[in-house]
Formats: structure tokens, C-alpha cells, sequence
């Protein structure tokens, strides 16, 4: 191998390149936000209801059942009503379509700058770090579409971010926020329950779980005294019959089965099963199998391990990738919480780079066929197992949730 071979096979797995890299990357990106904006117009989707929704909230309305748009009811919790109302006000009622575009751009810019930081966190080679910018979609969902999603994103890495900071406190409040805004990020909460048990035990875990309630009631008071049944029924719907013509991951089954009743018990004992198997992995720190584990926290025992950031991360992105890989239907939106979550579970599978840029050319170009397809949907949600499965499997011979962390893969 030369000198330049050399070189450059350095610079694409050696961490310590990131340092000027995702510099470098963060400021292309926001060229490239600039060009998106100029070049490609905007689609109106959901920012005029939004905007209708949030005037009726500003007028004095506070059932939530009675708060719609033109394209259907308010189906998100308060947080999104706070944020929409301020960006009503920002961008005059809605109207100044650019300024919105703009105010998202720095949203997508902010949360950018959060993964790269993550990724630096947990030292992974630098050959991920252009699939971070890189994303038709993802661009889209932000600077072309201003959907709630690129928010809920923010308040989900900042909170990853948080917990590898060991700030705990700090991490569950934004993680509460964003499910405030969202409630998709309720997937990451067995990761963060079995990081409380790590961090207070039983007790602690108790206490925090009370400490992420407080945002969602104090945003919440002004509907749920009017309204408290209605508002929970529509901020969190868990019963909602989705649209078979929306679904972007299980059209290949067929409409009928999609929307059986038995497909969906089945999503969620697939579910559920998957968070059992992982949860004997995400113990392996404390040196017991689960079934001790849960028996001693119960008994007032306190783990006072320091988990690896590493070992965080992949913690609460492999929750994240189980929910969505489970859910009965994801939407084109949904890729927000996705696309800079799989560089990082494809590299944690210990896929060979190549392999890694194909699986994620493959996850990419499934999410931008629209409509969706019999092949696109199978392509997204074999993407989807492929990464959970990977991490299983990759999990079950290699686990270090010391402090020390895993070793970067390109030493």
C-alpha cells in the first residue's frame, strides 16, 4: 500500500479525523439546506393544518377534539400546539413560507451538529459520517415539508446525547419534551428504563419515570382541565386504524392483512418478544442473566455501573429501530428518527464498510419511492430487521458496557 493509499484509508478510520471532518460536513450541509430552499419548492402537506390547528388554540379554544385543520383532527400532544403557536406568530401566520423553510433548516443544522457530536462521543470511523449528510428524505422532511418530526428528532439525540454526558436528569426531561411534540419517541422508553435501573436502581427509576411526567402534565393543563379524557384520547391514540394507502413499510402484505387485527397482535407480540431477547444483552453489564437483574432490583439493589457511551447509544437506537420495526405503518415523516440512527446500528452490527454503504443506499432509496411499492416496503422493512438482528447477533459475543467503552473499530 503507498503513501496516499495510506493516507486516505487513514483518514476514512481513524477517529480522530472526525474533528475536522464533521466541521467540514456541517458547513456543506448547510450549503446544500441553502440549495434545497432555492432550488426546490416547497410542498404544502401538513404546515397550513397545523397552522389552522394553532389558531384555534390562540383564539381560546382548549377542547382538544374540537381543534382540526383541513386535513383532519389535532392528533399530537401540547408541546407541538406550543411550538407551531410560536412559529405562527415567527413566520405571520403562517404565511412566510421561506422564513419557515429557513427557521427548519437550522432545526435539521442544530440536531446535525448533536448526532455528529454522538458519533464523536463513541469514536466511530469517520466513513460514517457522509451518510449523516447525505439523505434526499431527510432533507425533504425538514426544509420541503416543516413536518414535527424534524423537532421530536432534535429533543431524541439531545437526550441521547444527555444520558452519554451522564446528565440522566437532564437527559429524561428533553426525552419528555420531545414526546410532548411527538409521541414516536415513546419507543426509546424501555432503553431508558433500563438505563435508570443501571443509573438509580428501583427506587431512582421510580423517581425519574415521576420527574418525565411533569413536562407532559404542566404542557397539558390547559386542555386537560377542559377536556382530560379528550385530550388523551387524541394526543396519544394508541388505537388508531392507520390507512393502508399511507404505509410506507408493510404494503407487501396486502390490505387485508394489514389491517387485520391479527397482523396487529402480532406486531406487538414480535415487539414485545425482541425487547425480551435484547433486554439479556443490555444486562450483560451488571454480570447477571434478566431474571436475576429484575429479582434484585426489586429487592432495593442498585447496579452503580457507569455504562459505556457507547453501549448507551446503542441502548436507546436499537430500541428505536425494534419500535419501528414493529409498527403497523410508517410514514415518510417517520424516516426523521431513522436516517441518522443507521449509520451507527449498521456499523455497531460489524458490517464491512461497502456493505454498509449498500444497506444504507438501499434504506434510502425505499423511503424516497412514493408511493410505496410491494418491493420498496419489503426493502424497508428488511433494512430495518437487518440492522435490529445485526445488533442481536453482533451484541451477543461483544459487549462492554464498562466505562472504558469499545475500542474504535479502526485500531
Amino acid at each position: 500500500m503507498g503513501p496516499w493509499a495510506r493516507f486516505i484509508y487513514n483518514v476514512l478510520t481513524h477517529p480522530r479525523h472526525t474533528q475536522w471532518i464533521g466541521p467540514l460536513l456541517i458547513l456543506g450541509d448547510a450549503v446544500l439546506c441553502a440549495l434545497v430552499i432555492w432550488k426546490i419548492s416547497y410542498t404544502e402537506i401538513d404546515w397550513t393544518t397545523y397552522m389552522q390547528q394553532v389558531k384555534l388554540y390562540l383564539d381560546g379554544e382548549r377542547n382538544y377534539p374540537s381543534i382540526e385543520g383541513s386535513t383532519g383532527p389535532l392528533v399530537y400532544p401540547a408541546g407541538h400546539v406550543y411550538i407551531y403557536a410560536l412559529l405562527y406568530y415567527i413566520t405571520d401566520q403562517g404565511r412566510d413560507i421561506l422564513l419557515g423553510q429557513t427557521i427548519f433548516a437550522a432545526i435539521y443544522l442544530a440536531t446535525l451538529i448533536i448526532v455528529i457530536a454522538c458519533y464523536r462521543q463513541v469514536h466511530a470511523p469517520p466513513y460514517l459520517f457522509p451518510l449523516l449528510v447525505l439523505s434526499k428524505r431527510l432533507h425533504s422532511i425538514y426544509m420541503l415539508r416543516m413536518f414535527n418530526d424534524g423537532i421530536a428528532a432534535f429533543f431524541m439525540w439531545l437526550a441521547i446525547y444527555s444520558w452519554m454526558k451522564k446528565k440522566p436528569l437532564l437527559g429524561i426531561t428533553v426525552w419528555s419534551l420531545g414526546v410532548s411534540v411527538k409521541m414516536t419517541l415513546v419507543l426509546l422508553a424501555p432503553a431508558i428504563a433500563v438505563l435508570s435501573a443501571f443509573d438509580n436502581g428501583l427506587r431512582g427509576s421510580v423517581v425519574q419515570a415521576i420527574v418525565a411526567f411533569q413536562p407532559q402534565m404542566l404542557l397539558a393543563r390547559p386542555f386537560t382541565r377542559k377536556n382530560y379524557t379528550g385530550y388523551i384520547n387524541r394526543a396519544f391514540e394508541l388505537t388508531r386504524q392507520f390507512m393502508f394507502k399511507w404505509t410506507v413499510n408493510w404494503r407487501f402484505v396486502g390490505e387485508e392483512t394489514f389491517l387485520s387485527k391479527e397482523f396487529s397482535l402480532g406486531l406487538l407480540a414480535l415487539h414485545v418478544s425482541l425487547l425480551g431477547f435484547f433486554s439479556t444483552i443490555w444486562v450483560k453489564p451488571s454480570g447477571m442473566n434478566i431474571f436475576s437483574f429484575a429479582r434484585d432490583l426489586l429487592r432495593g439493589w442498585r447496579p452503580r455501573i457507569a455504562l459505556s457511551k457507547n453501549f448507551t447509544m446503542n441502548m436507546m437506537l436499537t430500541s428505536l429501530a425494534i419500535g419501528m420495526l414493529c409498527a403497523r405503518s410508517l410514514h415518510y415523516q417517520f424516516f426523521a428518527y431513522l436516517a441518522w440512527a443507521s449509520p451507527f446500528l449498521l456499523w455497531q452490527a460489524n458490517f464491512h464498510p461497502v456493505l454498509i454503504y449498500v444497506l444504507w443506499a438501499v434504506q434510502e432509496w425505499a423511503w424516497n419511492v412514493y408511493p410505496s411499492t410491494n418491493a420498496s416496503s419489503a426493502a424497508v422493512v428488511l433494512s430495518l430487521a437487518v440492522q435490529v438482528f445485526g445488533v442481536f447477533i453482533s451484541g451477543l459475543g461483544e459487549v462492554d458496557g464498562g466505562e472504558r467503552g469499545k475500542a474504535p473499530r479502526s485500531q
